[in-house]
C-alpha cells in the first residue's frame, strides 16, 4: 500500500531550521522535518523500543501524541491488547501484551512499587496509567495515592505525580485529554465522594467538584465530553446503586440519570456504547446508549462451563471476552456489532497466558 504522506506542517515563527542555522538538530539529518516524522512513523511497532534509545530527540517524538497522529495519517497505526492476568494460583500479577497469529504473547516489565488491588487504570496518549489501591500484603487499610504509568512505545515504566487523596475501589476513566478519578474508599475504610482530575501536560492532580454522595465499588467511561459513573454502592442507598453520576467539565457540575447497570464485573467502550457483564449474570451482554439512556440486553452463546466468568476486552471494532475461570479448552469468545445477523459471535486466537482479571487496548 502506498503510504499517504501527510501535508508539511508550518512551523511557528521564531523556529529555526536546519537551513537557517547549522545548530538546529533534526530528527534525520538532511531530511525536512514532516518527511522525517513520516519515515520514522513507518517503521514497525516492534522496533520503537531500540528507536527511543537512538538520540532524545526520536525518544521525545516517539512518546508523544503527534507521533500517534502521524501513524494514523499514514495507515501504519496500530491496536494491540494488554491484559492483567493472575498467575495460577494467585501468586502474583503481570501485564502481558497478546501477541497476533504470528506473535507469541509477551510480558510487560513488572509494576513499579508494592504489589497492590483495588487499583485504577486508564489509557491516554499511547500509555497506560495503573493509579492508587492498595498495598496487598499490608491490607486494605494501607491505600495508595502512588501512579504509575507505562509507555507501550518504549516498554517503561515511570513514577507519576501523587494523587490528593489516597483510595482503592474507585471509578476513574479519561475524558477529553484528562484523567479523572472519582470516590472509593480512603485510608480510614470510609467511603469517599471526592472528585479529582489529572492534566498528564502539567503531571498535576486538582480537586474538582465532589459527588453529590460518598461512592465505592463503581466504575466510569466516557462519553460525548462526559464523565459517566454507574454501579457499585453509595452511603445514601440500601444495596447497589441504579443511579449514574454524569459530571460535564465544561459546566463543571453533576446531573443524575435513574437507569444504571448494577454489579458490574467487566466494561469495555465499543462503537460509542457500554458493555457491561453483571455478576448475576454472566450469559447476557447489558449495553448502554448514551443517546437516549437506553439499555438493551444480547445473551453470550453458551461455551465452556456455564459458570465461566469473563472480562472484556476491545480490538479492531470487536468485542472480546477473556475467561476468568481455568478453562484448558475454552476459546476467547469474541462478538462484532456490525456483522449480519447470526454469525455475530464467533471464536479469536487471542488467548491470555493466565486468569484475565481485566484488559486495555493501546494504539501506537
Amino acid at each position: 500500500m502506498q503510504p499517504k504522506f501527510p501535508t508539511r506542517t508550518k512551523l511557528p515563527s521564531g523556529v529555526i531550521t536546519q537551513a537557517e542555522g547549522g545548530s538546529y538538530c533534526s530528527l534525520i539529518p538532511g531530511l525536512p522535518e514532516d518527511l522525517a516524522k513520516v519515515c520514522l512513523a513507518l517503521v514497525p511497532r516492534c522496533y520503537f523500543a531500540i528507536m527511543g534509545a537512538v538520540s532524545k530527540k526520536w525518544l521525545s517524538f516517539i512518546g508523544s501524541k503527534e507521533f500517534i497522529a502521524v501513524r494514523k495519517e499514514v495507515g501504519r497505526l496500530e491496536e494491540w491488547i494488554y491484559v492483567l492476568i493472575s498467575e495460577a494460583g494467585g501468586k502474583g500479577l503481570n501485564w502481558e501484551m497478546l501477541g497476533s497469529l504470528e506473535q507469541q504473547n509477551r510480558i510487560l516489565p513488572p509494576m513499579p512499587g508494592l504489589t497492590k488491588a483495588g487499583f485504577g487504570v486508564v489509557v491516554l496518549d499511547g500509555k497506560l496509567f495503573v493509579m492508587a489501591g492498595y498495598v496487598v500484603d499490608y491490607g486494605k487499610e494501607c491505600v495508595s495515592d502512588e501512579v504509575y504509568r507505562y509507555d507501550a512505545r518504549l516498554n517503561r515504566w515511570a513514577a507519576l505525580a501523587k494523587m490528593n487523596d489516597a483510595r482503592r475501589d474507585f471509578a476513574c476513566a479519561e475524558v477529553n485529554g484528562a484523567i479523572y478519578v472519582a470516590g472509593g474508599f480512603g485510608y480510614d475504610g470510609d467511603g469517599l465522594s471526592s472528585v479529582e482530575v489529572y492534566d498528564p501536560q502539567e503531571n498535576k492532580w486538582t480537586l474538582i467538584e465532589s459527588l453529590r454522595r460518598p461512592r465505592w465499588g463503581s466504575f466510569a467511561s466516557s462519553f460525548d465530553g462526559k464523565l459517566y459513573i454507574m454501579g457499585g454502592r453509595s452511603s445514601f442507598t440500601i444495596g447497589n446503586s441504579r443511579f449514574v453520576d454524569v459530571y460535564d467539565p465544561a459546566c463543571h457540575s453533576w446531573t443524575e440519570v435513574k437507569k444504571g447497570c448494577v454489579m458490574v464485573t467487566s466494561h469495555a467502550i465499543l462503537d460509542k456504547r457500554l458493555f457491561c457483564i453483571e455478576w448475576k449474570n454472566q450469559r447476557s451482554l447489558a449495553i448502554f446508549n448514551p443517546s437516549d439512556n437506553s439499555w438493551q440486553k444480547i445473551p453470550v452463546p453458551l461455551t465452556g462451563s456455564s459458570s465461566t466468568r469473563f472480562s472484556l476486552g476491545v480490538l479492531d471494532g470487536k468485542l472480546l471476552l477473556f475467561s476468568q475461570e481455568e478453562e484448558p479448552g475454552y476459546q476467547t469468545l469474541m462478538y462484532d456489532p456490525i456483522a449480519p445477523t447470526g454469525s455475530e459471535w464467533c471464536a479469536s486466537k487471542l488467548k491470555p497466558s493466565g486468569l484475565c482479571l481485566l484488559s486495555v487496548t493501546i494504539p501506537g
